[in-house]
């Protein structure tokens, strides 16, 4: 679930890029080497974020990045993590809030012990004249809530620079502190989860003089520095001449064009932070015991998981209470760029004590997630998957073509068979499984929200789609749909159907475990697979059987079944043996199966729009979403096993399929039916009504059976007439994808009767 993922490459060679730039209405445009660096800039993830999730990279820790901001989702559903930045989900509220005020800080350490500067809180030129006059120079003045070095300035010794200090500091908020100025250095200290994990000692912007250069060229030549880039982007700051850098050299009387002696060092900025173009030495080996406990003890008086501690101190050598250091600020958030890349020392792994923190030894990162692809039987497949899953006492996240599940409740609504509603619920905190219907239009477009997965399921390959991104043949297709197969981690399951050639040589190309499943247990394949001491489902004397480890398995007669009505839909019979190859597999018990498969009923509430069966008076209704030549025999099957009745089907072909698909759909239903509405659906997909008429009559009239036909368009007429003119005993099967509102144009039909 990264940001980087593989694109589909079809047999044709065209590859097809996941996230095609779409910028003023063209697929690719250029763009200035000014506008790149803008966006790179502004939609760049920080150092210090980039840092923990390449350390979560490397342990196999799945991310996604939430936001334009640093906002990152590390794992999956019940096992995510969150961080924006360095504040993690585990980071109080409160405590983030504490940090913010550095005098509510100030306060607690002071009552607690710790040497903090004595100082004032001011609002107004009274009130520094005031904490002037009680706390002398030098000062420290600066924002109350501010960060990187804002508003701060420093060795304030009179009035003057004092008053313009507070001033600048109240840019940041009315509110300011002043403070008592401490001799030494600026220390930065790291406390994850409660232990310092770093410590560096800042030293502010400056340079080198060489007799010859100005100030404005020598900060040029600093700033040339391979190093040095804009903001964070580089391992440090380019130092900018501002404000701060005139006042601090007026202080030595200096200006930018003054020419530095060789050998003297001028410092250009108040403050050490890397922000304003500091560097960093690393000094965590130097760090007392005393000043270690200190910061640890911080961070637990401030409630911060995360903490960034500044103290100014000669050195981290010697404890504070004898060196005369102090604790000046503590921070949420805090930054990493120096501890990661110091300019002198050793680097310091700090993310990985975040990575720890946030996935101890032996913590769950991911969920189970069960994949399912294929030509028909998808959403039901996943449907009855996600069933077996809560009957287990799971809270399964389902994806199918009708909506987005999660423990059953429908969150979303609409076609949901793509990565995007899969990032949905693999994102949820509630799901502790996946279940997700994989299409192979999301595939081609987006690739998958997921870097591998426990179960796929490939229950077949036929006619559907072809002609569309390029894909035009059956093994083409085949192509798409295996890219999911191949996502099977390696002790994972692939489930596939054995009775599908397509299927079949889909198998011989993936580097996991390998289960069958067969309506006809004397499948060729089926019976070598069993023979070799594969896993296979299969039917056998009508009883469903799972062979593994050279055993046999009754899961259940199917009879027992009732998405299999009897036995008389095989389609929904091989949709029941993928989805127990897949729970059998991963490891779900006999018993837990069994139970499951007898409780899943086909209907409009577990099996919506797929064989729901409806009474009308003396004339049954099915509602079934067979869309396709392949579906379609399907129903021819199934009606073979209805007698003595008059069948009567509603049905349609799609638009955007190839006048081939829709003629032998067409051709198909008259072998099924003694008469035959055609209607179509609302959205023609580019062709005329009467463009899609003629073909679906022409494939009717290609069977030669004498079936008569009837042309009403809208769907919810065509039900109503066939309801209103039906015959005792009538059998009408409506195929539609719209199954909503033909269940409700049934349900008051039955109501008004």
């Amino acid at each position: 679930m990264n940001q980087t993922s593989n694109t589909i490459q079809t047999k044709k060679g065209e590859d097809i890029p996941q996230n095609p730039l779409q910028l003023n209405g063209s697929k690719y445009c250029s763009l200035s080497g000014s506008t790149l660096a803008k966006l790179r800039s502004t939609a760049r993830l920080g150092p210090s974020t980039l840092s923990i999730i390449k350390e979560a990279e490397s342990r196999g820790i799945p991310w996604r990045r939430m936001n334009d901001c640093s906002k990152i989702l590390f794992g999956y559903g019940k096992n995510q993590q969150i961080i924006r930045a360095t504040i993690t989900g585990q980071s109080s509220c409160v405590a983030v809030e504490l940090a913010d005020s550095k005098y509510e800080t100030k306060k607690i350490l002071q009552s607690a012990g710790i040497p903090v500067p004595e100082g004032q809180v001011c609002s107004s030129p009274d009130d520094l004249r005031k904490a002037l006059t009680c706390l002398g120079f030098p000062l420290v003045i600066k924002p109350m809530k501010a960060n990187h070095g804002k508003g701060v300035s420093v060795q304030i010794s009179d009035e003057v620079r004092a008053d313009e200090a507070f001033l600048y500091a109240q840019k940041f908020g009315s509110e300011v502190i002043v403070e008592r100025c401490i001799s030494g250095h600026d220390h930065r200290l790291l406390v994850v989860n409660g232990k310092l994990v770093a410590a560096a000692r800042r030293i502010p912007a400056h340079i080198r003089g060489d007799g010859t250069s100005t100030v404005h060229q020598l900060i040029t030549k600093v700033n040339s520095q391979p190093e040095r880039g804009d903001g964070h982007e580089a391992k440090l700051t380019k130092i900018i001449f501002d404000c701060d850098t005139v006042k601090i050299l007026q202080q030595i009387g200096y200006n930018e064009d003054t020419v530095v002696p060789a050998g003297e060092t001028v410092y250009l900025k108040s403050t050490a932070n890397l922000s304003t173009g500091g560097i960093a030495a690393d000094v965590t080996d130097e760090v007392h015991s005393e000043n270690r406990f200190i910061a640890e003890r911080i961070a637990a008086l401030i409630g911060l998981d995360v903490c960034g501690i500044d103290i100014i101190a000669p050195d981290l050598k010697a404890p504070l209470s004898h060196n005369g250091g102090a604790v000046i600020e503590v921070n949420a958030a805090p930054g990493f760029r120096m501890h990661l890349k110091p300019s002198v020392g050793q680097p310091r792994n700090v993310a990985a004590a975040v990575v720890d923190m946030l996935y101890p030894p032996g913590s769950e990162i991911r969920i189970p997630i069960f994949a399912v692809t294929g030509t028909n039987g998808k959403t039901t497949t996943t449907r009855l998957l996600a069933h077996i899953v809560q009957s287990a006492g799971h809270s399964p996240g389902y994806t199918t073509t009708d909506g987005i599940y999660i423990s059953g409740h429908k969150i979303v609504s609409g076609d949901c068979s793509g990565p995007s509603s899969a990032s949905i619920i693999l994102a949820d905190p509630l799901v502790d499984f996946a279940v997700l219907e994989t299409a192979r239009g999301g595939m081609l477009r987006s690739g998958l929200a997921f870097d591998y997965c426990d179960v796929a399921i490939l229950t077949n390959i036929a006619a559907d789609h072809l002609g569309l991104r390029n894909i035009n043949t059956l093994e083409e297709l085949a192509e798409v749909k295996a890219a999911l197969l191949r996502s099977v981690k390696k002790s994972g399951w692939a489930i596939l159907n054995a009775e599908d050639e397509h299927c079949v040589r889909v198998a011989g190309t993936l580097d996991c475990n390998i289960a069958y499943f067969a309506l006809d247990s004397r499948n060729a394949v089926i019976r070598q697979h069993i023979k070799d001491g594969g896993w296979a489902v299969t039917v056998e004397q009508e009883k469903v059987v799972v062979h593994h480890n050279r055993r046999s398995t009754i899961i259940a007669t199917v009879k027992e079944i009732p998405l299999t009505m009897c036995g008389t839909a095989r389609c929904m019979t091989a949709n029941v043996l993928a989805a127990v190859a897949a729970a059998f597999c991963y490891g779900f018990s006999v018993g837990h199966i069994r139970m499951a498969l007898k409780t899943f009923l086909p209907g409009p509430d577990q099996t919506p729009g797929r064989m729901n069966l409806f009474q009308v008076g003396t004339c049954s209704v099915l509602v079934d979403y067979a869309h396709n030549p392949h579906g379609m025999k399907e129903v021819q099957h199934y009606l073979s096993h209805i007698t003595g009745r008059r069948k009567v089907g509603i049905i349609a072909g799609v638009g955007d399929r190839r006048d081939c698909d829709i003629l032998e759909l067409a051709e198909i239903a008259a072998r099924c039916f003694d008469h035959i509405i055609v209607r179509q659906d609302n959205d023609l997909r580019g062709r005329s009504l009467n463009e899609m008429n003629l073909l679906m009559v022409q494939g009717i009239r290609q069977a030669d059976t004498g079936v008569t036909v009837d042309l009403i368009p809208d769907e919810k007429e065509a039900i109503r007439y066939a309801l209103a003119t039906a015959q005792e005993g009538d059998y009408i099967v409506a195929l539609s994808d719209n199954y909503k509102e033909v269940i409700e144009v049934i349900s008051k039909s039955v109501t008004d009767r």
